[in-house]
């Protein structure tokens, strides 16, 4: 089993053998989590570098690790990058936990014609703060050595422009003649599947999708959840991909 993993601040781990982990991070691991001189321990950037190790001093509010060498983990060859319609309530972080969890790499949040929430100004920008504090906290505990980026809120016309650029792209619509299952997938690059509101994809969206290049792809017979509906992507494509 993989020690609990805790994540520095820095784009770089330390090369020393101790690694400090002080602010929220220690905080947390000596006084919530109470870890023990002794214990194993994992320290990341999110970026694909790990060191894992024994706690070696243990503070009030910080811990300090002996650590081996530097374990990278490169990016998968196919990314797979959800563009997910806005959703009321807390589904869109649970949207970004379940994916994390699952393997997502990147995470779009989509102003859809028809998500009832609107991300505008300062409480945009909040809720897309949360969005990535969700994934940050979803990667620690998945013992994830990437946090998935989350990237600004795109339009229609952002989404479609994205589209075009991307070597492999579908829109889950549960009309779908397609089963995601029997859609060609790219060998290299990155691999977007667009999630809509819980009232779905508009006619006028997907006919935007589909003239950039995106493939409507159905799932199973249940209709999903926006909130569940990527996450069951994720973990279908990641079979599919040899992922898993």
């Amino acid at each position: 089993m993989r020690p609990p993993l805790f994540l520095v601040d820095d784009d770089n781990l330390p090369e020393g053998d101790l690694v400090r982990l002080d602010g929220a991070e220690g905080r947390h691991a000596a006084t919530v989590r109470r870890f023990r001189i002794g214990e194993a321990i994992a320290v990341g950037d999110g970026h694909g570098s790990v060191r894992e190790g024994v706690v070696a001093e243990v503070g009030r509010e910080s811990l300090v690790a002996r650590c081996g060498p530097v374990r990278f983990e490169p990016v998968p060859a196919v990314r797979l990058v959800v563009i997910q319609a806005l959703a009321k309530g807390d589904r869109g972080e649970l949207a970004v936990e379940t994916m994390t969890e699952l393997g997502v790499d990147e995470i779009v949040p989509w102003a859809a014609s028809r998500s009832i929430v609107q991300w505008h100004g300062a409480r945009g920008e909040r809720a897309r703060e949360r969005w990535a504090a969700t994934a940050r906290s979803a990667a620690k505990q998945s013992r994830r050595a990437w946090v998935p980026q989350i990237g600004a809120i795109a339009s229609t016309v952002a989404v479609a422009e994205r589209l075009t650029c991307a070597p492999g792209s579908m829109v889950l619509h549960e009309p779908a003649d397609k089963a995601l299952t029997g859609l060609p997938l790219p060998d290299a690059g990155d691999l977007l599947v667009v999630v809509g509101p819980e009232g779905g994809v508009s006619d006028d969206e997907l006919d935007a999708f589909e003239a950039a290049g995106a493939q409507p792809a159905r799932l199973g017979a249940p209709v999903l959840r926006t909130s569940t509906a990527g996450a069951a992507a994720c973990a279908a494509l990641s079979v599919l991909l040899r992922r898993w």
